[in-house]
């Protein structure tokens, strides 16, 4: 019975649990933003691309 209390009383497995859960958030957020932005940045370097010019 004292293994169980013992076990019961342990928080750091729930610790881990609480930055693995603040890390997938901090992931979702990238990810939502990289692709709010990707759109963005693909006409930016398309018009860069297409305003260079190659030297003769």
């Amino acid at each position: 019975m004292r293994v169980v209390r013992a076990f019961l009383a342990d928080g750091r497995g729930a610790t881990a649990i609480e930055y693995g859960l603040i890390a997938a958030l901090v992931a979702v957020g990238m990810i939502a933003g990289f692709g709010a932005l990707s759109g963005n940045l693909a006409n930016v370097l398309l018009a860069i691309s297409n305003n260079m010019t190659v030297p003769n």
